[in-house]
């Protein structure tokens, strides 16, 4: 079949047309076929109907003013409900040919996702979609699929094309505006629509997160931001919604969102964009701007006078990390990935109308260049396994006019990775998994290889390295090239200080495994990997045990599990290896459930050893400056909750303040991180904790505030250590020295890696173990972007203070952060599992009061410590936003700011200065009321920015 290229004029909906629309799907659920499907449409063989008049639409397909007594976009009174999405995307798929529904997934409350794909009849009949999406996936592989061919798929079939909308729950116009745009697909007779049915496949998915939506909240029901989740996949919406995306892959992908304001933006985007973002996407991307511009009416580009109802281009949207629904696409699909962000000030009919409008560009442009976009497809592919083989990277490359690369990627070279299996196993294959979720090859070795120049993660570098069988090899001579080195890399190399997220999430350094890198060319005899690894190895005699070591978060889950079932489990103080008798389970059933985590079960002879495990009684901590529904908070719901199957007793600070059995019945405590120095607690509340602790309690604290609430109850000796002026750690990874004097470190390398996003500083404990410091010396080590992490040195980040028959665990980090900091996962659950006993001879030592003295010397130092002065808090569960100028130019900034705010301070450090903003809320970039403005008039004002961070 050979595609229309219908030439049409201006399209007859004007400024009444715009909408994004969210798009994804999973496919446990069968899809919905087309209405009535005409033979020989079904056949593939019918052309498309003719194409007339401008306004006509079918009958049977009911209008939005019908279905829901209003019109979309103008006209619109109020935002629609999730049931009446629901019901809207099933009336139009039960009512148009054109049209195919379904259900993507089931959000946390069970919440339906749902989707549609409309295009031309001919095209969504079940075989020819099958055959349409079975040939774009195709062109993923230039190694099986000859140019010739493609060139032929690129003639005749449609583009892919996803509107996706809501993701973050209280942005809810972009689903509105999907439903407009699915109308006008699945009933319109213009030529414009026709256009568009005959050359794309647009799929649409108008709420991401409905659980968000009914509760007018940005997360989802575990308190996740669904838009930093995409690569993780830790949360039911996301982990449907790539399933879907692997099935129909997009060669555009919209993500409709709403900001503070009255304005618009999309794309060209703001810097950094991702190295290995491919060239064709980021051409595609900046191009569709410009059709967006063309269509979008109201006022059009915002700047002097017109400051609403307008659009905006290269402002506070970047495209770098690999958590977005923009970056993802782009980098794991081939993608034009863009996020467009309406102001959510304006009226509803003006939201959903600009939505619409910038929507129905989009498609516009793609039905317009399919081929062009095709052949590109094909090209991004056949680049990526050359540039593959030859082990070379992207370079960096900057989009805003302004702006020129600061940070080149370095001359190296990279063909292949190896995660190597002598520890960690269970995280080793999850990481497996997870890279072959997203189609990149694995292969397991089967025999050892040599690796002449091998490259250590943590910055070190060997010859003659021996990779042992068992490991895992990640060629990088594959289609996936550029998501291997997205997700893979041991930086990212941004080319330009703007962040408006973390600046490293490699997913090697998150779970702590030890990985090589080579620029060798090396043929190991190697497997492809086909499942995950795991389960029981061998079985035992009667009378024997199982055992595994406890060295990774998936061996912790598998532990939770396995007590959650009532089996009897030890585990040896020495060795970290969990035991459970050989009749306390079957060995199917064992078999199933490791397997399924990637941990490997052996039998030995002979009884179990070590202290029995205990399930622990969590308290979360509720109180004051806690948010119980985004942060640490809902990761801990999840991660202790969802996926260890523990019981979770919310506590208050009332609960502390009065010793309600709410707070003493439990065996631990854990205190999230959030924006209170004390909880709350009084002063007879903070006696409390510390006697519940010194009972035998487990508290456990996160970050600022769970560290700073242990010291002010006096559980700890350390003291916060002021940032300098200048200091930046944006969500990097450091080299820690992890010590054995603790059993929170059981299982953990002598050297490991922590990840740190601008997270309190502290002083080395003088009563407790240093479980986690930075090194002092040459072995110090961080990636990402830094500035002044020498202030780190020597500090602690894990702390374990033994009081009384109890212990304080304090992380000066977030274990929990997004679920995927697997390292940190797992030495959580370490503190949750603290064996009984007495503490150290050091620490006894330091307990036993000196004669004539009240207080023990550990007591004497607590107390100090929690009379020290701290830091103000100024990022909440975030950071605080720092804008660095020239210190010439700190008057004029200082100007700027002064509009915004006035809680604003300033330091200079050499020839720069830097302007702070507290956040207290802990508000990322895209949520915060003012600093995507603030940063563009500071650009507009003419005053040169060194470095953004928010």
């Amino acid at each position: 079949m050979r595609l229309r290229t219908t030439t049409c004029g201006r399209s007859p909906y004007g400024m009444a047309l715009g909408a994004a629309v969210l798009v994804s799907a999973a496919l446990a659920l069968a899809p919905v076929p087309p209405a009535q499907a005409d033979p020989a449409v079904a056949a593939g063989k019918k052309p498309p109907a003719p194409c007339g008049d401008s306004g006509a639409h079918l009958d049977q397909v009911p209008t939005p003013e019908q279905f829901f007594g209003f019109p979309l976009g103008k006209g619109q009174p109020r935002v629609l409900t999730t049931e009446e999405i629901t019901r809207y995307v099933e009336a139009v798929g039960r009512a148009s040919d054109r049209v195919v529904t379904g259900t993507m997934a089931r959000s946390v409350s069970g919440q339906g996702l749902p989707y549609a794909i409309v295009s031309d009849a001919r095209h969504v009949v079940p075989g020819q979609l099958k055959k349409i999406t079975d040939q774009i996936r195709s062109l993923r592989d230039p190694r099986t699929l000859r140019a010739d061919k493609a060139t032929r798929i690129a003639e005749e079939a449609p583009a892919i094309v996803w509107i996706a909308g809501n993701v973050h729950g209280g942005e809810k116009s972009g689903a509105d505006a999907a439903l407009k745009t699915l109308y006008e697909l699945a009933a319109g007779l213009s030529c414009d629509v026709a256009k568009r049915n005959d050359n794309l496949l647009t799929v649409i998915v108008p709420t991401q997160n409905p659980d968000g939506r009914d509760a007018n909240r940005r997360q989802n029901d575990y308190g996740f931001d669904l838009n930093r989740d995409w690569f993780a996949r830790t949360q039911p919406e996301t982990d449907a919604k790539i399933d879907m995306l692997r099935a129909y892959p997009p060669q555009v992908f919209v993500d409709a969102h709403e900001m503070g304001g009255r304005q618009y933006f999309f794309p060209p985007n703001a810097d950094p964009i991702h190295h290995e973002i491919a060239d064709q996407p980021v051409d595609w991307i900046n191009r569709i701007g410009a059709a967006n511009a063309a269509g979008f009416g109201y006022n059009g580009a915002c700047g002097g006078a017109v400051t609403t109802e307008c659009y905006f281009n290269y402002a506070t949207y970047d495209l770098f990390y690999m958590g977005y629904g923009d970056s993802v696409p782009a980098a794991g699909f081939g993608a034009a990935g863009m996020t467009f962000e309406k102001g959510s000030t304006s009226a509803v009919e003006d939201r959903v109308q600009q939505q619409f409008n910038t929507q129905w560009a989009t498609t516009g442009w793609a039905a317009d260049n399919r081929r062009e976009v095709l052949d590109g497809y094909f090209s991004i592919w056949r680049t990526a396994l050359a540039e593959g083989a030859a082990g070379a990277l992207e370079p960096n490359e900057v989009v805003q006019p302004a702006n020129t690369v600061r940070f080149p990627v370095p001359d190296i070279t990279i063909r292949s990775y190896f995660l190597l299996p002598g520890r960690q196993i269970g995280d080793v294959r999850r990481l497996v998994q997870r890279l072959r979720r997203m189609d990149v090859e694995v292969y397991r070795v089967k025999k050892p290889v040599q690796v002449p120049t091998a490259h250590m993660f943590g910055g070190r570098t060997a010859r003659d390295v021996t990779v042992p069988e068992g490991a895992y090899w990640i060629p990088m001579d594959q289609p996936q090239k550029h998501w291997i080195q997205a997700v893979m890399g041991e930086d990212p190399y941004v080319p330009f200080p703007y962040f408006y997220d973390v600046s490293s999430w490699s997913n090697p350094l998150l779970a702590g495994v030890d990985t090589i890198t080579t620029g060798d060319v090396v043929s190991p005899k190697a497997d492809p990997v086909r499942d995950i690894d795991g389960g029981v190895a061998f079985g035992a005699q009667r009378g024997g045990s199982y055992t595994y070591p406890m060295d990774s978060a998936a061996a912790s889950e598998l532990t939770f599990r396995l007590l959650a079932k009532g089996i009897p489990l030890t585990r040896d103080t020495s060795s970290g290896l969990v035991g459970l008798p050989l009749t306390a389970i079957g060995r199917d059933e064992l078999d199933e459930l490791a397997e399924s985590l990637g941990v490997t079960v052996e039998g030995r002879p002979g009884p179990v050893s070590g202290p029995a495990l205990r399930t622990p009684d969590v308290g979360l901590f509720a109180g004051t400056g806690v948010s119980t529904t985004s942060g640490s908070y809902g990761e801990a719901r999840y991660v202790l909750g969802a996926r260890w199957g523990l019981d979770l007793t919310p506590v208050t600070t009332a609960d502390v303040n009065g010793n309600t059995p709410a707070f003493t019945e439990r065996t631990v405590l854990l205190v999230p991180d959030g924006s209170s120095s004390n909880g709350g607690l009084t002063a007879q509340g903070l006696a409390n904790l510390r006697q519940w602790v010194a009972a035998g309690g487990t508290y456990v604290g996160l970050r600022n505030e769970g560290t700073r609430v242990a010291r002010a109850a006096g559980l700890t000796s350390t003291t916060e250590k002021a940032k300098p002026t200048g200091y930046q750690v944006i969500g990097s990874h450091f080299r820690v020295d992890v010590s054995a004097g603790s059993p929170v470190a059981l299982g953990r390398p002598a050297e490991d890696f922590q990840f740190n996003n601008g997270d309190p500083i502290l002083n080395p404990s003088q009563t407790g173990v240093n479980v986690l410091t930075y090194p002092s010396g040459d072995t110090f080590w961080s990636n990402g972007y830094t500035v002044g992490a020498e202030a780190l040195k020597g500090t602690a980040s894990l702390v374990d203070e033994p009081n009384g028959a109890g212990h304080a665990v304090l992380f000066a980090y977030n274990p929990l952060f997004r679920a995927y900091n697997e390292n940190g996962i797992h030495l959580l659950a370490n503190a949750l599992l603290y064996p009984a006993g007495a503490p150290a001879a050091q620490q006894r030592a330091l307990a036993a009061p000196t004669p004539g003295q009240a207080q023990s010397p550990a007591e004497s130092l607590r107390a100090a410590a929690a009379k020290v002065e701290e830091p103000p808090n100024l990022g909440g569960e975030w950071r605080p936003i720092v804008i660095e100028v020239a210190a010439a130019d700190l008057a004029r900034t200082q100007a700027v700011v002064a509009r915004y705010t006035g809680a604003a301070s300033t330091a200079t450090a050499g020839d720069s200065a830097y302007v702070t903003i507290p956040n207290p809320d802990g508000l990322a970039a895209d949520e915060h009321p003012f600093v995507r403005d603030l940063v563009r008039d500071l650009g507009a004002a003419g005053i040169p920015l060194r470095s953004v961070v928010a």
